[in-house]
């Protein structure tokens, strides 16, 4: 078998960086292929995932080995403080946008409109596996499978189809968009095939999908209160789907 920096170097171009434990933990548990990991104190890895994670434990047992914190700083762009990290397979496209469009769904797919941040699209989607949503779908430029991405998520986007596309390209299905000029969603019962969007804390909802968007929703906030936290947000929609949803 081939060193593990080897097995990195070869697999790296195009694959998805599981930076930490918990990261690995959650990839594995959906599905994701891992072709290599690593950990700074492997004895301690095993530990935490006999504490934490036993019904990974074995799968980790056989993938991880042991390396120089030198060696394992000099493969990652920041070191986590559980000295562990992968390199997963990123799911086809193609499998992710047949999960996105297959009919009926049982859950919503999440859209966040041109998001510009990071750690909060990584937190939507960490979310959006939590509540079992369909797919977390992002137009714009952010790619959401971007590293810092990936971390926010904790390794859930394996869990959940993450794909960016066009507004034109949306999933079918009744599109309600958050939005301050909207309706109390209070008032309003969230089918199971919903399309919830979501603009950016900045500029908010695009013309392009406000202008297709089916409903108009508004979450009850004080008055004189800007806004919520993109992610906030999210989780307070997600919650009222699974309150009143089917």
């Amino acid at each position: 078998m081939t060193d593990p920096v080897t097995r990195w170097r070869e697999h790296a171009e195009g694959a998805v960086l599981l930076d930490g434990f918990h990261a690995l933990k959650h990839a594995l548990r959906f599905g994701a292929e891992v072709p290599v990991a690593v950990a700074t104190d492997r004895r301690a890895a095993l530990a935490l995932a006999a504490e934490l994670a036993g019904d990974v434990e074995d799968a980790l047992d056989a993938l991880l080995t042991e390396v120089p914190e030198q060696t394992y700083a000099s493969l990652v762009p920041r070191p986590h403080p559980t000295g562990v990290a992968a390199l997963a397979v990123r799911p086809s496209r193609k499998a992710n946008l047949r999960a996105l469009v297959h009919t009926p769904r049982t859950a919503p797919v999440v859209v966040l409109d041109n998001p510009r941040n990071l750690g909060n699209a990584g937190a939507v989607i960490r979310l959006a596996a939590g509540f079992g949503a369909t797919g977390v779908v992002t137009t714009g430029t952010l790619d959401p499978w971007h590293p810092t991405v990936v971390r926010g998520g904790a390794g859930l986007h394996f869990a959940t189809a993450v794909e960016r596309l066009d507004v034109g390209e949306l999933p079918a299905g009744p599109l309600f968009a958050l939005d301050p000029e909207g309706e109390d969603i209070r008032g309003t019962k969230l089918p199971d095939d919903a399309v919830l969007a979501f603009g950016s804390e900045r500029s908010g909802l695009s013309a392009e999908l406000r202008a297709r968007a089916d409903h108009l929703l508004a979450l009850p906030m004080r008055p004189q209160v800007s806004s919520y936290n993109l992610a906030t947000s999210v989780a307070m929609t997600l919650y009222h789907w699974s309150a009143t949803g089917a």
